[in-house]
């Protein structure tokens, strides 16, 4: 039930985070978005009623078992450190203007 959830989510709009609200690197994620100017769905699992299930559905869906657990148009990119180096190597950019 909970992976169809987060399936459902990440097919239903361009960009997702799965966040927490307290985690320094999901804040990153979300900054550094913003400030691209990227629309994004933060879903804050720790507000979730059934945030722990998503959780563990991602970390058999992707293998990620941390947060922010991002995906660009239905794909799975990773956490803070992997969208911070897609940015540095000038690769999210044109990767989120494929999606407008």
């Amino acid at each position: 039930m909970a992976l169809n959830k987060a399936e459902a989510i990440v097919s239903s709009c361009p960009v997702v985070v799965f966040s927490k609200t307290y985690c320094g690197y999901c804040r990153r994620v979300k900054q550094l978005l913003t400030q691209l100017g990227a629309s994004y769905k933060a879903i804050e699992l720790g507000e979730e009623r059934e945030g722990e299930e998503i959780q563990s559905a991602l970390t058999a869906w992707t293998g990620q078992r941390t947060v922010p657990n991002v995906f660009i148009g239905g794909k799975h990119i990773g956490g803070c450190e992997t969208l911070t180096e897609k940015h540095q190597q000038g690769q999210l950019v044109p990767f989120l203007l494929m999606l407008v």
